[in-house]
This record gives C-alpha cells, sequence and structure tokens, in this order.
C-alpha cells in the first residue's frame, strides 16, 4: 500500500518493502519516480538499478540477508530522466526487506523521520526496525563528522609539518653548501704543502739513499706513501666538494675513444708491472666515437684500472674491454683479484664507504673514487656498474650514450 502522501516531497527518496529474494511487495515512498510505470509491486527490487550497477545491488541485498543491516550503499538507480546515484540503507524486517534510498545520509535520515510519523498497519509494523536504523545511521553520521574532524587535524598538522621540514631543508642546502666551501678551501689549502713534502721525500730517496741508513731509508719511504695518499684524499675531497656543489662543469667534444683507452692502460702498465699483473687491452673495433669529456671519463679509467692493479694477486691479468651495445659504448675492466663480497656491493658506489678487501700490497683507498666516478658517468647521461665473485675478481663496467 502506497503512502506517498503521508511524507513530505522534501523527504525527495524511495521506501520499498521486499520479500527475501528481493521481489517489491510494497512501495512506501517514492517520490522520484522511480518505480512508476512498468515498476509495480511484484517485480524484483533489482530491475530500478543501472544495468552496471546490477550485481553490486545483487551484492546488496546479500550483505543485508546476511548481516541484518547494511548502511550507505552508493548505486545508480534508473530515472525518468536518465541515472542518478542515491545512498541506499537497508535492514532485515521480519522475513522481507525495508529499503530505503536518498541522494544522501540526511535525506535518508529525513525518510527515517517521516516514517516515525506515519500511522498505518503497514508502517507500525516497520517503525521498530526503522528506530534502530535511524539510530545506527544516526551514529555512523556522527563518526563520519568524528572522522572528518579528526582527518583535519591530522591534515593541519600534515601541513605543519611539511613547512617545518621545507625550512629544515633550506637549512641543510645551506649548511651542505657551507661543507662543500669548507672542504674546497680545506683542500686546496692542504695540496700545496702536500706536494712539496711528496716532492721532497722522493728527492731524498732517490738523490740521498747511499748516505742514509736501512731505517733512515724506511722513514723516508713511509712519508712518501703518506704524502701520496693524502694527495689523493685531497684530490678526491676536492672533486667531491666540487660535484655536490652542483658545478660539474663537463667540457664535451666528439672524440674515438679507443686511442683514450688506449693511453690510459700504456700508463697504467707501469704501475702494474712492479707488482707482475699484465695488462690486456681488447677493443671490439677500431674506432668508436663518442661525446665525453676527456680528462673526466680518464678520471674513471684511473680509478678503475688503478683499483684492478691494488686489489690483484702479482701474476693475474686485468682486460679493458670496449665495446658497442644498443646505441651505447660499454667499457668494462676485468681482474682476476679477490673479489668483493655480495652484500658490499650496494655501498660500492657512495661516498666514504669502503669494502673489506684490501689491497694486495698494502694500498690505501680513500672511499671516494667510485663515488666520484658514478657522478661523473651519470653526468655524461650514463650507467655504472659491477659484478663479482669472491676469489674469482671483479668486472666495472660504465656505459656512455653511443
Amino acid at each position: 500500500m502506497s503512502t506517498d502522501s503521508e511524507i513530505s516531497v522534501k523527504a525527495n527518496g524511495i521506501v520499498v518493502l521486499c520479500d527475501a529474494g528481493g521481489a517489491i511487495l510494497s512501495v512506501i515512498h517514492d517520490d522520484l519516480g522511480i518505480t512508476t510505470g512498468s515498476r509495480i509491486e511484484g517485480d524484483s527490487f533489482l530491475r530500478i538499478f543501472e544495468n552496471a550497477d546490477s550485481e553490486k545491488a545483487m551484492n546488496f541485498l546479500a550483505s543485508i540477508r546476511e548481516q541484518g543491516a547494511v548502511f550507505n550503499w552508493q548505486l545508480n538507480v534508473q530515472v525518468n530522466d536518465g541515472i542518478s546515484t542515491l545512498n541506499f540503507t537497508g535492514c532485515l524486517a521480519g522475513d522481507n526487506v525495508l529499503i530505503v534510498g536518498a541522494h544522501s545520509l540526511n535525506g535518508i535520515m529525513f525518510l527515517y523521520d517521516e516514517l516515525m510519523r506515519i500511522n498505518n498497519e503497514q508502517v507500525n509494523l516497520l517503525r521498530s526496525f526503522v528506530k534502530d536504523m535511524s539510530i545506527n545511521v544516526r551514529g555512523q553520521l556522527e563518526r563520519d563528522s568524528s572522522l572528518y574532524d579528526e582527518l583535519s587535524r591530522l591534515n593541519n598538522e600534515l601541513v605543519t609539518l611539511q613547512r617545518e621540514l621545507t625550512k629544515k631543508n633550506i637549512e641543510l642546502r645551506r649548511l651542505n653548501d657551507d661543507k662543500n666551501r669548507f672542504l674546497g678551501i680545506a683542500a686546496h689549502d692542504l695540496r700545496h704543502p702536500l706536494g712539496v713534502i711528496q716532492s721532497f721525500s722522493e728527492f731524498l730517496i732517490d738523490e740521498a739513499s747511499s748516505v742514509l741508513n736501512a731505517e733512515q731509508q724506511r722513514f723516508l719511504s713511509v712519508i712518501r706513501s703518506s704524502s701520496e695518499f693524502m694527495m689523493q684524499l685531497v684530490n678526491d675531497l676536492l672533486d667531491v666538494a666540487v660535484i655536490e656543489s652542483g658545478k660539474l662543469n663537463l667540457e664535451l667534444r666528439k672524440i674515438n675513444i679507443i686511442p683514450l683507452v688506449e693511453s690510459n692502460i700504456a700508463l697504467s702498465r707501469v704501475l702494474a708491472g712492479k707488482k707482475n699483473i699484465r695488462m690486456v687491452f681488447n677493443p671490439s673495433q677500431e674506432s668508436i666515437p663518442v661525446i665525453i669529456d676527456s680528462s673526466k671519463i680518464e678520471q674513471v679509467l684511473n680509478n678503475f684500472v688503478g683499483n684492478a692493479i691494488k686489489f690483484s694477486h702479482p701474476g693475474t691479468s686485468i682486460t679493458v674491454s670496449v665495446s658497442t651495445d644498443q646505441g651505447e659504448v660499454v667499457v668494462a675492466v676485468r681482474d682476476e683479484g679477490q673479489g668483493i663480497p655480495a652484500l658490499e656491493l650496494d655501498n660500492l658506489f657512495k661516498p666514504f664507504t669502503k669494502t673489506s678487501v684490501r689491497g694486495t700490497a698494502g694500498e690505501k683507498s680513500t672511499g671516494l673514487g667510485l663515488a666520484i666516478c658514478r657522478r661523473i658517468i651519470e653526468g655524461h647521461g650514463g650507467r655504472i656498474w659491477v659484478e663479482s665473485e669472491e676469489g674469482k675478481g671483479s668486472i666495472f663496467y660504465f656505459a656512455l650514450p653511443g
């Protein structure tokens, strides 16, 4: 029995009573025109829904049967002027199902209030269920309001934290710039006296060894090796300061990379020869053009080859290869050294990190060389990586755009 006249048109929704299978037993209220025309009592409730939401409507009914009551399901329904999205709430009413739909939860609450004021036999049977649903929906509205307030508070806190984080980042950038300037100044000022110490120690070793006893010669040797290491550290610090300040200026020009690598290997053979290590050059072709900063790429080669010599045992070989692969120029330095533990590979190209592997002749490492190499290669738009196996050696690669 329809009671549309008994509910204010301000309700703007639909109230139907269905059996457990979804067949409409009674249209209690419908001021949206959803059940007009061919949609009458006895039809399936599912017919009022837009095709895309039919399955969702079936789940809605199933949830009511399983849970006893469900709230705030959004479903698309077919109305005279097209498709409209409504909020639906439903509950079990004895063996039947009471379903209420409106454009908002507030609209559903209005319908509940109107149903509570209706005084006829059919609706009175449902009033207790409507009352329970009304309490639940009001509780949900209160929870939603509380959740909104909490989300607003958290959002305000997040905005405040973001502002503070921005200020901290600005301060950190300023401090990092100050650090880079300090490193640059300190390294530059140390460079000259270290160069003097290194030169004088080499002069004394070459010219005065005949008048020095064994212990004095050993002292001079320590002074020379220490000054060489300190000079390398200073040079690396200067490079780091320049790179981190964003002033890595590359002088790019197109060259044939083969002579550059060949020249580098020729110079490295002297150092390798002292450890009885054989240097092998294996280019894939005679000419491979590439656009690079020659001095910077040579710095990378020096580091790769120098490390290979440093960590290789006497009597082994180091092979340098140059090839092209899918538009890239790939340089690889393979050694037969100690290899690097797998757990240490991820940190290999980070500043101030060292592996547990030590130079076979006691050589020292600054922990900066590979980090600088990574910045140089990435500055060229290239890639850098390593493959290594303990006890069998390592292969260091860099690839440049061809």
